[in-house]
């Protein structure tokens, strides 16, 4: 029986039927939907993998559906396609970015590689396609540490696109690794001095951050993580209160898991909004989400060489994971 358009009605019911719409076409049509933290609250709440980068790719790994819609950004869809080559993978709105990942122009860096000839490359998995098949190791912001740490200490390594990841991880690992002059620009929009009168503020809270956001903030965080790091920490520390340096859609997460705490978004620069929002991110609504899967496009799809090329860190990365 087919699904009636919800997008035809009005009102409150809206989203309710829109969800109820997804769920049943992911039945007929055998689909999974994989999304991520920082998606609006309604895709959240329909999505059958919730989680961070790392996770995400795990769950796209392992998934037998002959659908995957991915609710996230670019860069996430086109991973799920090159570990699944032979499935149908979707994105709601294929204009979802990152800034991350455009900082990092395939061409430019395999310049930049160039003038490195002994250097093992280390990719952050926010970045193209083409980026990954210039590296010899992906990672995520989970997982990252761990990586670094597998690579000989003589070995000469190239980190992108991340900068304050990479400085972070150069701290945190003792390495030199060679830098490129990548960022997001969710995490670099935190003002570092309403932050510290934030805290000011909330004597009692705990300021938390993602490593992504420049050095100045991880230098005066009680803890610093990935997404899901951040999400694990809030669970188990004994705190009531948390300011929360990334982007402002794990909060759903945290609520959800920690009703009786309170979490503060980390403020930024921009006087105009409160709290650090990813717009690509934000650019997937549930109503995109439901024609996406009701028509099955827009479709994530890509050359075979390349998707042989970048497949190979990314499953170095999972034996090391």
């Amino acid at each position: 029986m087919e699904v009636q358009d919800p997008t035809k009605t009005s009102g409150v019911r809206n989203k309710t039927d829109l969800a109820e719409a997804i769920q049943k076409l992911k039945k007929e049509k055998n689909a999974v939907i994989l999304a991520h933290y920082y998606q609006d609250e309604a895709i959240q709440e329909v999505a059958d993998y919730l989680g961070d980068s790392l996770y995400l790719a795990q769950q796209a790994a392992k998934v037998d559906h002959d659908i995957i819609v991915f609710a996230g950004v670019h860069f996430m869809a086109e991973t799920a396609k090159i570990i699944n080559p032979n499935k149908k993978v979707l994105l709601p709105d294929l204009k979802a970015g990152c800034s991350l990942a455009d900082s990092c122009p395939p061409e430019d860096f395999a310049a930049f590689k160039a003038k490195h000839p002994k250097a093992m490359v280390v990719s952050y998995i926010n970045c193209s396609a083409e980026v990954k098949t210039l590296s010899d190791l992906v990672c995520t912001s989970s997982n990252a540490k761990k990586i670094i740490e597998s690579i000989p200490k003589d070995q000469e390594i190239i980190f992108a696109p991340d900068k304050n990841l990479g400085a972070y991880l150069n701290k945190e690992t003792g390495r030199k690794m060679i830098l490129w002059e990548g960022s997001c620009i969710v995490h670099e929009a935190f003002s570092f001095d309403k932050i510290v009168q934030l805290v000011k503020d909330y004597p009692k809270a705990k300021f938390i951050a993602h490593p992504e956001s420049e050095s100045p903030v991880l230098e005066i965080a009680h803890y610093i993580g990935s997404t899901s790091g951040l999400l694990a920490f809030v669970q188990k520390d004994d705190a009531q209160e948390y300011i929360v340096a990334t982007e402002a859609g794990i909060l759903h997460e945290m609520q959800k898991r920690c009703p009786q705490k309170t979490f503060i978004p980390a403020p930024v620069e921009d006087d105009t909004c409160a709290c650090s929002e990813c717009a690509f991110m934000k650019m997937n609504t549930l109503e995109k989400l439901y024609r996406c899967l009701k028509e099955e496009t827009p479709e994530i799809l890509m050359d075979s060489k390349l998707m042989d090329a970048a497949r190979l860190p990314i499953e170095r990365m999972f034996k090391l994971s």
